[in-house]
């Protein structure tokens, strides 16, 4: 069974500017060490969930193929797997473990974006997979 890790010590990055009457959005700084959950996999390698355009966004903390590979949390596991899985790193990492850990996350991001209520807004609801 996998774990998931909270990061009590995230601060959300400065992504957000209103320039006169328009706002406008940039990637935050993506990487290993910006998350808000996370699931560890092997050696140096998780699955990490982290805020982004004003959703969640979950992919690998390393991504040495293809930077900024991630998507919401509103897609189904197989998808995000599918999408994300030329970073997994190390062949030691199975495909059923990255699953197992982006429906972690995704539980954990639900809540989040709930603000813990426990019911997403119609807004954050998952879409049938």
């Amino acid at each position: 069974m996998k774990t998931v890790e909270f990061n009590t010590r995230f601060k959300p990055a400065d992504d957000t500017f209103i320039i006169g009457k328009a706002v406008a959005m940039i990637t935050p700084p993506v990487g290993q060490d910006y998350w808000l959950f996370r699931v560890k996999l092997f050696k140096d390698q998780a699955i990490i969930a982290f805020p982004k355009f004003g959703t969640i966004g979950i992919g690998f903390a390393i991504e040495d193929e293809d930077w900024n590979t991630n998507l919401p949390y509103s897609v189904c596991p197989e998808q995000l797997y599918d999408h994300i899985k030329a970073n997994k790193k190390y062949d030691e990492i199975s495909k059923e473990d990255c699953i197992q850990a982006i429906k972690l996350v995704i539980k954990h991001s639900i809540a989040f974006m709930s603000k813990g209520n426990g019911k997403p807004s119609r807004k954050y609801q998952r879409v049938a997979c």
